[in-house]
């Protein structure tokens, strides 16, 4: 079985769509398939929309992106794990070369990442050089992650010591278990971010967090980018 573990606050915008995509991607698999939503903490109708699209709902009250993806995996029952950010869309190739990768022998990977609709010049600059540097360091992007049930619990899951940076770590121990794969069929993410704030705010952030270090990423002090829950007001 495969089971696709989506993380969510407050994504009422576009959670309904991610699930979708899951299952079109899903359909022409063999394998059954189980679709997971971890509302952690939404004071919207995150919870209604995914069960609704015939997810399994689990509620946590954590407000941590690594604890919402534990918490899936823990109530997972395939051998297959996909973590899929409810603002990311998948579509067939990412699950059959993913399945053929692990039947490889591959202890887990991810895949390139594009951003939907129009983003400002800034910001297509800075993802293309971002992604560059951080795929050819054979990291994997946190809105789309896979491995195998066995290879995630070997690892113990994502470390919750973490309030951003949890997909670093993660594929740094699934590295030391054998050959990280990155898709080169990229994933369809949201460009909201890049949309909603100014090149000063997202650089200044980001050079923050370089500045700090590890320290900064085990705290939700001042990560207020990634935690804040400002969303679109409208589906794109």
């Amino acid at each position: 079985m495969i089971s696709f573990i989506i993380p969510a606050y407050n994504e009422e915008l576009e959670l309904s769509s991610t699930i979708a995509a899951i299952r079109v991607a899903a359909s022409g698999v063999t394998l059954p398939y189980e679709i997971i939503v971890v509302d952690d903490a939404s004071t919207d109708m995150t919870a209604e929309l995914a069960a609704q699209g015939g997810a399994r709902v689990i509620s946590i009250n954590r407000r941590q992106i690594a604890a919402s993806r534990n918490a899936g995996a823990r109530a997972a029952q395939g051998d297959y794990l996909f973590f899929v950010d409810a603002d990311t869309r998948i579509n067939p190739k990412h699950i059959y070369e993913a399945i053929a990768a692990l039947k490889a022998g591959y202890a887990g990977g991810s895949a390139r990442v594009i951003t939907d609709g129009a983003i400002p010049m800034w910001g297509r600059i800075f993802v293309r050089a971002f992604c560059t540097v951080y795929f050819a360091l054979k990291l994997g992007a946190g809105a789309f992650l896979f491995t195998t049930r066995r290879n995630f619990d070997i690892i113990v899951g994502f470390d919750e010591q973490y309030f951003i940076a949890e997909e670093v770590y993660f594929s740094l121990a699934l590295r030391k278990l054998g050959r990280f794969k990155v898709l080169r069929e990229p994933i369809l993410t949201s460009g909201r971010k890049l949309r909603m704030y100014s090149a000063r705010y997202v650089l200044g952030r980001a050079l923050s967090i370089i500045i700090r270090g590890p320290r900064a990423a085990r705290s939700r002090d001042k990560l207020d980018f990634w935690y804040n829950g400002r969303r679109e007001d409208r589906l794109l």
